[in-house]
């Protein structure tokens, strides 16, 4: 569990380093209060650019693994263009790397693997995604399947071989989305499960 709560309030978040996927400036990330979470506080992304293919990630510093269960609770706060939040793994840049997102203004959840920059989307569902409401949202890597959850019911799993090393974990947002992260707990898989 990534200790939010020690975090200083105003300050980026300690152990992350950030990147943008795509277009437009950067993300804007840092630590707010928020007496809504679980510790009063929560990792916020504030940048309300509105260019349309923009992805910020704030990465989590020292962690890299192939087979990783994350889950987070999320927040989407604002944003006109898009209202998301969601979990990269694999991470080997801003460029390449598999995302599960959830999103306020669309009412879906999506699983992509980004190459090269490009995004293309492999599975995803539609269901009800409450702005200013906490969500919680999992996905697991092992080998070559991946499995989303979304307060916690597993929606799908899809197999896919584009990213099989190990690579980072980011927190991630689409465009002018103002997203608050929580509870972000990351799991390393030993070989053939848990």
């Amino acid at each position: 569990m990534i200790a939010i709560d020690r975090m200083t309030p105003g300050s980026p978040p300690a152990g992350f380093s950030f990147a943008r996927t795509g277009r437009g400036g950067e993300g804007e990330w840092s630590v707010v209060e928020d007496p809504t979470s679980s510790t009063g506080r929560g990792i916020e992304q504030s940048s309300a650019d509105r260019t349309d293919y923009r992805f910020p990630l704030a990465i989590t510093d020292s962690f890299s693994a192939a087979d990783v269960a994350v889950e987070l609770r999320f927040k989407a706060v604002g944003g006109r263009i898009d209202q998301a939040g969601g979990i990269a793994v694999r991470l080997e840049d801003a460029d390449n790397y598999y995302v599960a997102r959830a999103n306020a203004l669309e009412d879906n959840v999506r699983f992509y693997r980004v190459v090269n920059g490009r995004r293309e989307q492999l599975e995803g569902a539609n269901m009800k995604v409450t702005a200013n409401e906490w969500h919680t949202l999992g996905l697991r890597a092992e080998g070559e399947r991946f499995t989303v959850s979304y307060d916690g019911k597993a929606l799908f799993s899809v197999t896919d071989k584009t990213f099989t090393e190990a690579g980072g974990v980011a927190l991630w947002t689409k465009a002018d989305s103002v997203t608050r992260f929580d509870q972000v707990r990351i799991t390393t898989l030993s070989q053939g499960g848990d």
